[in-house]
């Protein structure tokens, strides 16, 4: 075997850490929500909340075993935000279908388009060398776990005006939409002097 191959495959072997697994993990449990959730049984609301919930937990376990056992990779670090936003963004997606109701969509919406503005800041920041610019802030970690738990309960009672968990759910996800707003503002404040058409002396 080619010394190349055999050092690629040892590169992909040290990525492929814990850490890693379970954000794969994550990325591969996005259509299982989905599926589960258009089943025509009785239980597949609580099912997809408890699948939904489980793939929230990961993300701070994935986070939390990256640090601790020194296991940081640029590959983690790419993948972990890609599969936090693709989850919220295909369940909402899917809520949004199932529900169809305005009080739903609107700050489901806004969460969505939040979420690919700053995704698209910051890989222009990343191509002129400033992403540290915007790292994820306390702000940014409020929103998203506010967004997961809604989402939870919003998929556990998606006729949220029939049951204290949905109205629970909805009334979070309106705190996730202002938390997403208030976080996008700080995110674009930072990068401000990078956006900027030019100085005013």
């Amino acid at each position: 075997m080619p010394p190349s191959v055999v050092d690629d495959f040892q590169a992909y072997c040290q990525t492929m850490n814990i850490p890693n697994i379970l954000t794969l993990m994550r990325l591969l449990l996005i259509p299982v929500i989905v599926v589960v959730i258009y089943l025509p049984f009785h239980w597949t609301n609580f099912a997809s909340a408890a699948i939904f919930m489980f793939a929230s937990i990961t993300d701070w376990f994935d986070g939390y075993l990256a640090r601790r056992l020194n296991q940081t990779t640029p590959f983690g670090a790419f993948l972990d935000p890609v599969a936090d936003k693709l989850m919220i963004a295909v369940t909402l997606a899917t809520l949004i279908e199932q529900c169809n109701s305005p009080w739903l969509t609107i700050p489901a919406l806004i969460i969505i388009g939040r979420e690919i503005t700053i995704s698209a800041l910051r890989e222009w920041m990343a191509e002129i060398g400033k992403r540290t610019s915007i790292a994820v802030n306390f702000i940014g970690k409020m929103k998203t776990t506010m967004q997961m738990v809604s989402i939870t309960l919003l998929l556990w009672a998606p006729d949220f005006t029939e049951s204290p968990v949905g109205v629970s759910g909805i009334v979070l996800l309106y705190v996730a939409s202002l938390l997403t707003l208030w976080s996008m503002v700080v995110y674009v404040q930072a990068a401000w002097p990078e956006l900027k058409p030019f100085d005013v002396e």
